[in-house]
């Protein structure tokens, strides 16, 4: 139930916004920009009868856009990094967010606002990752830098009013899911079977891009992707939403809420969600 109302916010304000989205006048060549984010969170106490627990926590995070078009060839790209840790008093320091991502997507004008595509989807993360609830001392990584390590890719049709809403769908999409470790891999993490490194899944895959400004000096940024394994439990969509609200106090300070839900049942069976809120440096480049 979780997983249908997720896809049908998302559905409902991308499909609503298509009457409000402005179709920008097309220029060939590049189009570059991205914005580099810092958001600390503190917590401090001192004497605090009502109890509570020193805390501080930081997030970085660059969201880079480089995307080409000539004539009727358009070609864009966006690339993602973010990283997080928190530290308390009980706990020491762990890590909250981990990230590394690049998406890719070529067209070549069919009709209208319709292109041929072909879509690329890289997805990892820096450091190791614990389950920290059933190995509080971090004993075994459950996941590592290529551990697991995901690339989607395949031809399809791409719906594009512009740079700011777009929507790609691909019937005939290639997953490989890389575990690079060892250890993971033996005990058959992420869906490879015991031993082996890589999966190979070939399936459907739907990728919907929003970016508007909602009310005044508020941008909502909307990714989700949905695939749907052929070979394997196709009723079983696997699920990548992530939303970013951004409310800017100045040039450089802004308030930014990041909201991260995933459904992907080789991985954890159950919708895994993330939320961060905080105060941010931010700079555009």
């Amino acid at each position: 139930m979780k997983k249908v109302l997720l896809v049908a916010v998302f559905a409902l304000g991308l499909f609503s916004a298509t009457a409000q989205d402005k179709k920008e006048a097309p220029k060939n060549g590049w189009k570059k920009g991205g914005t580099f984010t810092f958001l600390l969170n503190q917590s401090a106490f001192s004497d605090w009868v009502a109890g509570g627990e020193n805390t501080i926590a930081g997030n970085l995070g660059v969201n880079y856009d480089f995307n080409y078009l000539k004539d009727d060839f358009t070609w864009d790209n966006k690339l993602i990094l973010a990283y997080g840790v928190s530290n308390t008093e009980t706990n020491g320091t762990r890590k909250t967010d981990d990230r590394i991502e690049w998406n890719s997507l070529m067209g070549k004008k069919a009709k209208g606002n319709w292109f041929y595509s072909y879509f690329f989807n890289f997805k990892t993360q820096f450091t190791d990752g614990y389950n920290y609830k059933a190995d509080p001392n971090a004993t075994f990584a459950v996941s590592k830098l290529f551990a697991p390590a995901y690339i989607t890719t395949g031809p399809g049709m791409l719906w594009k009013k512009s740079d700011n809403l777009k929507v790609n769908i691909s019937p005939l999409a290639a997953k490989i899911i890389f575990v690079g470790d060892d250890a993971l891999s033996a005990v058959g993490a992420y869906g490879v079977d015991p031993g082996k490194k890589t999966r190979f899944e070939l399936g459907f895959n739907l990728g919907a891009y929003y970016k508007a400004t909602i009310a005044k000096n508020v941008t909502m940024e909307n990714t989700l992707n949905l695939y749907s394994n052929y070979l394997d439990k196709p009723q079983n969509i696997d699920i990548d939403y992530l939303a970013n609200f951004v409310m800017p106090i100045n040039k450089n300070l802004n308030t930014t809420v990041s909201f991260h839900a995933l459904y992907d049942d080789n991985a954890f069976k159950g919708l895994q969600i993330m939320e961060v809120f905080g105060l941010g440096f931010n700079y555009n480049f």
